[in-house]
């Protein structure tokens, strides 16, 4: 009996453990070709759920909902606090603009047009539409390494637009999920949504903002103190997990937006602002934090998204779940990039590409995974699975196929166009 349920544990190590010293050996070989490493991990995933269940667990996400969704929020944690520590943004409006519209109005704009696609397409209510399009309105930090920006001197106003926008749309996808619950009966919304907007909205992306601004000062302070006394900065990834433990803790406890806080430390962790770079004192430390963040990113990607392939048999394809899913890639995002962006925000070529790339990944499976432990249930709930998992496969196949030669057209045209100003 002991053997037997050891058994799940035993195949699924198998399958990180070979998917892992495979990637590592054939990784230049992948570079190559037009797809991007989450693909290949994702068909793994699919062919490892298909073929090998048993012994692998059965990814049923109703059934699994507590486990994925705490994989699923780790994930989004780790990789929002490395997306913080690389991004410099000057604390203006006009730098900041472009990926805030993005995460407001872009996201707003998402919402209605999802909730309108579903509602039409699918088997779903008013409340259960919009339930679906607030847990898609994410884009995704964990599985967008191709487009996000590279380290703390990629100044480029493409990647540093649609990283901040995923550190960002994570946080104000929750009030929408909120008001959809609580349309749903599932979530107290108080008198005319009062609660809702003083608590869901307001509260949580302030008060999540301002806590995090003040975990990472506070920290950061602490450990130049700590530097300026002559400690060799050689306690990089306690620190790393520590901070991003710290943090959500306290996040949970203030019942602030934990997505919101762990980034924002990570943006003034051992720096004034977020476009200051490292004190002198503490910069070797700022880069092995980065360096670790690297890692852990690729590691979460990996494990992530083979738990997402692992969970796509159990989708009911249907010409509706694919035509939404289509929908919310070619229609949806760019509409409401487009919609939420004045043209004098960004050029041409960047404007397009940010439109193209809304890549839906891991923070649609928390917020799905989320709304499961929450009481959706029954062919709601297939149909929510069904919906959200195809639109993450397709995003993660179409948006991995691209992003090669359409950076590589993108930094080309950023190479032309600087020589003929020269």
């Amino acid at each position: 009996m002991q053997m037997m349920q050891m058994m799940p544990i035993t195949a699924s190590l198998l399958l990180v453990g070979c998917v892992l010293v495979t990637m590592a050996l054939a990784e230049p070989l992948v570079r190559r070709l037009p797809l991007s490493p989450a693909l290949v991990y994702l068909l793994c995933g699919w062919l490892a759920g298909l073929l090998v269940t048993p012994p692998l667990p059965d990814l049923n996400l109703e059934m699994q909902a507590p486990l994925i969704r705490l994989l699923s929020e780790i994930a989004v944690l780790l990789s929002l606090f490395a997306i913080g520590l690389k991004i410099r943004v000057a604390a203006t409006w006009l730098a900041w603009r472009v990926p805030v519209l993005l995460a407001t109005a872009g996201m707003l704009w998402s919402v209605a047009l999802a909730t309108l696609v579903g509602w039409l397409l699918l088997p779903l209510s008013w409340p259960l539409a919009l339930l679906l399009a607030a847990m898609l309105a994410p884009t995704d930090p964990v599985l967008a390494s191709d487009v996000q920006i590279h380290h703390q001197d990629d100044r480029d106003g493409l990647r540093v637009s649609l990283s901040a926008e995923g550190a960002l749309n994570d946080a104000t996808a929750y009030p929408v999920v909120m008001l959809a619950l609580g349309l749903l009966g599932m979530h107290e919304l108080g008198e005319n949504g009062s609660r809702w907007l003083m608590l869901d909205v307001l509260w949580s992306v302030t008060a999540g903002a301002a806590l995090g601004v003040a975990c990472g000062r506070g920290l950061g302070w602490a450990l130049q103190r700590k530097l300026q006394a002559g400690a060799q900065p050689d306690w990089d990834e306690l620190l790393y997990l520590g901070a991003i433990a710290l943090t959500y803790g306290l996040a949970l406890v203030f019942k602030v937006s934990p997505f919101l806080a762990v980034f924002a430390a990570g943006a003034t962790l051992l720096r004034q602002h977020p476009a200051a770079k490292p004190e002198p004192v503490a910069r070797e430390l700022g880069q092995q934090l980065q360096s670790f963040g690297a890692h852990c990113e690729r590691l979460v990607e990996v494990l992530m998204v083979l738990l997402i392939g692992a969970a796509l048999p159990h989708i009911i394809w249907s010409p509706a779940v694919l035509g939404f899913a289509v929908l919310m890639l070619i229609l949806v995002r760019p509409a409401s990039v487009l919609l939420s962006l004045p043209r004098s925000t960004l050029p041409p070529v960047q404007r397009n590409l940010a439109a193209w790339f809304g890549i839906r990944g891991v923070g649609s499976i928390f917020y799905l995974t989320f709304a499961l432990q929450q009481g959706v249930g029954g062919s709601a709930a297939q149909v929510l699975v069904s919906a959200c998992l195809s639109c993450i496969a397709l995003s993660i196949t179409l948006h991995g196929i691209s992003s090669t030669p359409l950076m590589s057209f993108y930094q080309n045209h950023r190479t032309s166009r600087r020589k003929r100003t020269v």
